[in-house]
């Protein structure tokens, strides 16, 4: 029942841009307007200097963490945990005492609420407070919570009260579509406990789902150990390149950016050596999967992960997969023969192509055939100006404004934190994003969003307001400098703040289905279309000035960017759809034909072409199967969507408030309370196909789309 969800990126981009205005109309109802405050101020000037005024607070009322009171010291989770968990048990006591009807559902989202609400915000306390104290208390309320969800999942008399409304034709058909869908992801939720088995079955989903969890925690720890090797096995001129522990080296990831052949292949077959542990756990867990898929119904773990996504089932993704792949087919060989060339040219004695060459020697190519140095680019990607540049783009589209707000005195973790109130022209205040934007010490190196507070209508009729957190990890600005960002921590940031604005923007009844929690192969969608506004040099035009001089970005670096991005760009994405097919294999059917190493192997030589490296298992470093079971593939789905919406609707005029607000109407406005493929359905006024979407990602690869407007003038 508790859905907490966190979104990190795996090709983060971007977008910015925008001025004026236009009503919104009756979309948001029951939602009473916040107006404009007095202590906001412009967003740009706010991540451009150093935070102020803070030590005026020193002897002012100490709010707690996201001005939750009981969070104004550590012991405080233990407060809020105790007065969620007694809030749950009145609301349990009512869902199954109240006659089945809507307000059934609006218990259970108001439970689900009252929990999340702890779970949400401890779930990033738990990484993300400096103070070890915080963190512990977090981690201990997450584990407090997490065992009255298991309860919940397993109350009989609670199910029931949920089962009598569904099983009420005539009650199900009064519901309207979205109180229908939550009732639906409600007791979806419960089936897949187990619930609706015997007691003896149901006792065994409990145990697979605790074992599952102990196996994911287990595998996901082992991914990140680093290996090491006897010091001497190592060849001496190449041992300064890895930390020497006594009389051993330690590899601890890829190093795949490394010049020297020799370090990379290194690195690769000691980093990957299989761990005998490593793989028995992916092996339990993959088994455990479908053990439990099995018990409560599905023929596979993938069939039950994949229930009410875009894809519906696991039949469709490997369709997709397949079809992009003999697609790609011709343009990863070339991409292939031209990373060998490159390879050949510096290395003429060992030209074989392996696995570890393609990602350095494709950044060579980068190199010499466009100047895209970094440097050159980051005075006119000041954070302010990235800051202010969202904005415009989020006010012309949707008539929003970003506005920096003072947090109170213990509102925030870290005092370069920056709070953002968002607000719209007309319905006043949507929501907060919190900007956990700078490095520091023990903070996660990983780009995120997380939600705080789901949005949601509540008793009274006003509307809960959402809350976010946006974790990157920048630089500080520097004495004579503001936080200049490199084109990729531009992308990052842009990425984020997409899952911001559908937090934002998501005005649904319920929490359960507030803003990004929803399918996974759509809740990336409206972060990846922020790559293609970035990549429009009508978008970056607008806000990419020299923070010395003032000087726009010139058009032609702008184009030397978004066109090497094409380079081995099909290498790229055939290197997704192998770890996606991959993903599928492993999560199919059971028993496996052959161990995890094998069908690697065998999956790699039929969707990536690169040889296997005898003696090196990979799958024992891919973290995202514990995260993204059975969905990998999303990642290839959702830019398949983003891409066709940005053709279709936003490419031939990046600025269109009609677009924009169709956008917000038919896509983002209904977070998961409405069937993916209907929000793209409306949004495209279309039904995709399988191909319309593998031709969607292929198109990506040489039309000029991102720089047609750049060489127009």
């Amino acid at each position: 029942m508790l859905k907490t969800r966190r979104f990190c990126s795996l090709a983060a981009r971007a977008a910015a841009l925008g001025l004026v205005p236009a009503g919104l109309g009756g979309l948001v109802a029951r939602i009473r307007a916040r107006w404009v405050s007095t202590s906001w101020s412009p967003v740009g000037a706010a991540f451009n200097v150093k935070p102020q005024g803070r030590r005026l607070d020193l002897f002012g009322e100490h709010r707690g963490l996201f001005g939750v009171p009981e969070l104004r010291a550590p012991e405080g989770f233990h407060s809020a945990q105790e007065k969620a968990l007694s809030r749950a048990a009145v609301l349990v006591e009512r869902a199954c005492m109240a006659p089945p009807g809507p307000q059934t559902v609006r218990i259970f989202d108001e439970l689900s609420d009252s929990l999340c609400r702890v779970a949400d915000l401890a779930d990033f306390v738990k990484i993300a407070h400096p103070d070890p104290a915080f963190r512990e208390a977090a981690e201990e309320a997450c584990r407090s919570i997490g065992t009255m969800v298991e309860k919940l999942n397993t109350n009989v008399e609670l199910y029931q009260s949920l089962q009598k409304l569904l099983a009420d034709k005539k009650l199900v058909d009064s519901l309207d579509p979205e109180t229908r869908r939550v009732a639906e992801l409600f007791m979806f939720d419960f089936e897949i406990s187990g619930i609706h088995l015997d007691k003896e079955k149901r006792k065994r989903a409990v145990d697979l789902n605790v074992k599952i969890l102990d196996l994911s925690t287990k595998f996901l720890m082992g991914t990140n150990l680093p290996n090491k090797i006897e010091k001497h096995l190592l060849p001496e001129h190449i041992r300064h390149n890895f930390f020497i522990s006594g009389n051993h080296v330690v590899i601890d990831g890829l190093h795949a950016e490394a010049p020297d052949d020799v370090v990379r292949e290194a690195a690769y077959k000691i980093f990957l050596y299989p761990d005998a542990g490593q793989l028995n756990c992916l092996e339990e867990l993959l088994c455990n999967r479908d053990l439990l898929a099995k018990l409560v119904g599905y023929s596979t773990f993938s069939h039950r992960a994949l229930q009410g996504t875009i894809a519906q089932n696991p039949e469709t993704v490997m369709q997709f997969l397949e079809k992009l792949s003999d697609k790609l087919s011709e343009r990863t060989i070339k991409d292939f023969e031209m990373i060998r060339g490159m390879k050949m040219k510096l290395n003429p004695q060992n030209p074989e192509l392996m696995p570890w060459d393609p990602p350095y020697y494709s950044g060579v190519i980068r190199a010499e055939r466009y100047n895209i140095e970094p440097s050159l680019y980051c005075p006119f990607f000041s954070l302010g100006a990235c800051m202010e540049g969202l904005n415009s783009l989020f006010n012309q589209l949707f008539g929003i404004s970003l506005y920096a707000e003072q947090p109170e005195k213990g509102e925030v973790w870290c005092e370069d934190v920056r709070k953002l109130a968002v607000v719209h022209e007309t319905e006043g205040l949507l929501g907060y994003i919190y900007c956990d934007f700078f490095q520091r010490a023990n903070k996660p190196h990983q780009d995120c969003h997380f939600t705080i507070r789901g949005g949601r209508v509540k008793e009274n009729g006003d509307y809960q307001l959402p809350v976010v957190v946006l974790m990157l990890n920048l630089p500080h600005s520097l004495r004579n400098s503001p936080t200049l960002l490199t084109p990729g921590m531009m992308e990052n940031l842009f990425h984020e703040m997409g899952h911001a604005m559908h937090s934002m923007l998501g005005r649904t009844r319920y929490q359960h289905v507030t803003g990004t929690r929803c399918p996974t192969d759509f809740a990336e969608v409206p972060s990846i279309l922020m790559e293609y506004f970035a990549n429009d040099y009508r978008v970056v035009n607008l806000f990419a000035r020299h923070y010395q001089t003032g000087q726009p970005l010139p058009k032609n670096m702008v184009s030397r960017l978004c066109e090497s991005k094409k380079v081995c760009a099909a290498a790229d994405m055939q290197l997704q759809v192998f770890y996606a097919a991959l993903d599928q294999i492993y999560h199919g059917k059971h028993p496996l034909r052959r161990s995890t190493t094998d069908i690697l192997k065998e999956t790699q030589e039929k969707f990536y072409g690169v040889p296997y490296v005898p003696n090196t298992a990979w799958q024992l470093r891919f973290s995202h199967l514990v995260g993204y079971g059975a969905k990998y593939y999303s990642y290839l789905m959702s830019r398949a969507v983003a891409s066709m919406v940005w053709k279709d609707c936003f490419l031939q005029d990046p600025l269109n408030r009609a677009v924009g607000e169709r956008y917000r109407r038919e896509m983002l406005a209904h977070g998961g309370g409405r069937e993916p493929m209907l929000m793209v359905q409306g949004m495209l006024q279309k039904c995709p196909s399988t191909d319309d979407f593998v031709n969607a990602l292929v198109s990506d690869l040489d039309l000029d789309f991102e720089t047609f407007f750049m060489d127009s003038e």
